[in-house]
């Protein structure tokens, strides 16, 4: 199922999940453009079971949503969250870090109790 997201009534029960920072915005524009798709793509992050700790970040660009997506835009990025993710996310931060010791997006969660060595894996 397709919805369309430029009419998406946003309520108060839909507050942001998850918010990006000025390098994450910049960098994921990059990326999309490098994709180089035809469609309008968002962010989708999602929290799956399983990793080290409990659970798992995911990340991919997506153009489908469901109707119960909560779908944000910043600076022009679209992030969609499904329902059963957006409760684990809640409150959360995704940056952007490019340094000597490697680049990559790092998500911090006030809700993680514990979280791995690598950064993707929390509970």
């Amino acid at each position: 199922m397709t919805i369309d997201t430029k009419n998406v009534e946003l309520t108060s029960k839909d507050q942001a999940p998850i918010t990006l920072t000025e390098t994450a915005i910049v960098k994921v524009k990059e990326l999309i453009v490098d994709a180089a798709a035809d469609e309008e793509l968002a962010l989708r992050v999602a929290v799956k079971s399983g990793g080290c700790s409990g659970f798992n970040y995911d990340m991919y660009f997506d153009s489908e949503f469901a109707a119960d997506d909560i779908i944000r835009e910043f600076g022009g990025v679209k992030v969609s969250v499904d329902a059963s993710s957006a409760e684990l996310l809640k409150g959360s931060t995704l940056d952007f870090q490019d340094g000597l010791q490697g680049a990559g997006f790092h998500i911090t969660n006030p809700n993680a109790t514990r979280t791995c060595g690598c950064g993707n894996s929390f509970s």
